[in-house]
């Protein structure tokens, strides 16, 4: 798992760099806020959108050496955006980038799940640990680089994801020893589309609030007269307690339930980001510290949820999960751009608040799981 999860780092700070490049490329390139969020959207496509046919290639044939490839391929996309010189260079770069991110994911999220055993919660909080480490750890360590080297040092705080790449061709052969055979496949159970249809819609609001979050936060701190820097220490904040949100969230999920930990931590955000917007100051920081903990914190409940409502292709629920739906939301944020344009950041960022009152909604839907995941009876 510490290998999978140190991928999943490597990758996922590949991610987690592009919003914290955001300000400094809206300013080289004197960037609308329609075309800084167009930046995510080509992130967001190919990191996400993607997913899914990576996953049915895992599933079908079998893709290990996706692992180190995806990770090598995220590192030299957001190294490359840093050196770009044109605003279409960025976007092919960070296009480029999040290939790598996509190819990654599936693979990871399934042998991460072989490794979990019966703490399935559990298990998968430890995984996402790493992404959501290394999404936080983007903005803490691209903001003072970028600050002390100018753009061109994002190319230097990628070396270590080159170095994360390499080192997991090394462990490949492990994983090959914890994957299960097709008999302990088949007795998973069947696959369950339209469950699986209700949670991609439950992650597609909650991933629009999100997105639009770490595309906006900065920016709107500098709106209020705060540094770029500020901005990206308060997207770090978030960022941070999400992962401290998963490391407490997966415990949980295992003893009460994942639908009724998701639908828990999908209630409460609402009200969190008004207070972020509306009321601000340290309030505001405290709010959207515990969004990141809800939101980020949930990533490997949904994640068990769609593998177990699609238990004989689980690389294409991670695909659908982590990609498509999620990649949906990031499509939103670039809407909400638009609405910052026309309207103001702030309307923009209240709008936030309203997408995952659809969400709750929908998990009130969500059946519960009737498989198992790699052998181990299910739990709601």
């Amino acid at each position: 798992m510490a290998a999978l999860s140190g991928g999943h780092l490597a990758v996922d700070f590949a991610s987690g760099a592009v919003p914290a490049l955001l300000p400094f490329l809206a300013v080289k390139f004197d960037l609308s806020y329609t075309a800084t969020a167009g930046i995510m959207l080509a992130a967001t496509m190919s990191s996400s959108l993607v997913q899914p046919a990576f996953g049915l290639l895992s599933d079908r044939r079998g893709a290990m050496w996706l692992l180190p490839a995806g990770v090598l391929l995220a590192a030299c996309g957001i190294g490359l955006a840093g050196i770009a010189q044109s605003y279409a260079l960025v976007l092919a770069s960070v296009f480029v980038g999040g290939v790598g991110i996509a190819a990654y994911h599936p693979e990871g999220a399934k042998f991460a799940a072989y490794a979990s055993g019966r703490r399935r919660a559990s298990g998968m909080s430890l995984f996402n640990v790493g992404g959501n480490a290394g999404y936080a750890l983007g903005p803490i360590v691209i903001t003072p680089v970028v600050l002390w080297l100018g753009l061109s040092g994002a190319f230097l705080a990628a070396l270590p994801a080159l170095a994360i790449g390499v080192a997991l061709v090394l462990v490949l052969p492990y994983l090959r020893s914890i994957q299960p055979d097709g008999h302990a496949r088949s007795a998973a159970g069947r696959d369950r589309p339209r469950a699986m249809a209700l949670l991609i819609g439950v992650i597609v609001m909650r991933s629009t609030t999100w997105f639009g979050l770490i595309t906006f936060v900065p920016l709107w701190m500098v709106s209020l007269g705060h540094s770029e820097a500020e901005g990206n220490r308060l997207l770090s904040l978030m960022l941070v307690a999400g992962v401290a949100g998963a490391l407490a969230v997966g415990p949980v999920a295992d003893r009460v339930g994942l639908r009724r930990t998701l639908l828990a931590t999908t209630v409460v955000l609402p009200p969190l980001v008004l207070v972020f917007v509306y009321v601000g100051g340290v309030a505001g920081a405290v709010a959207l510290m515990l969004v990141g903990a809800c939101v980020v914190g949930t990533f490997g409940v949904v994640m068990v949820l769609s593998q177990l409502y699609l238990p004989q292709h689980m690389a294409l629920a991670s695909g659908l999960n982590v990609g498509l739906a999620v990649g949906l939301g990031g499509v939103a944020a670039v809407a909400l751009g638009s609405v910052a344009d026309a309207v103001d950041l702030e309307t923009a960022l209240t709008l936030c608040a309203v997408t995952p009152v659809v969400a709750a909604a929908l998990c009130l839907l969500l059946p519960a799981p009737q498989g198992r995941l790699a052998g181990v009876p299910a739990r709601a």
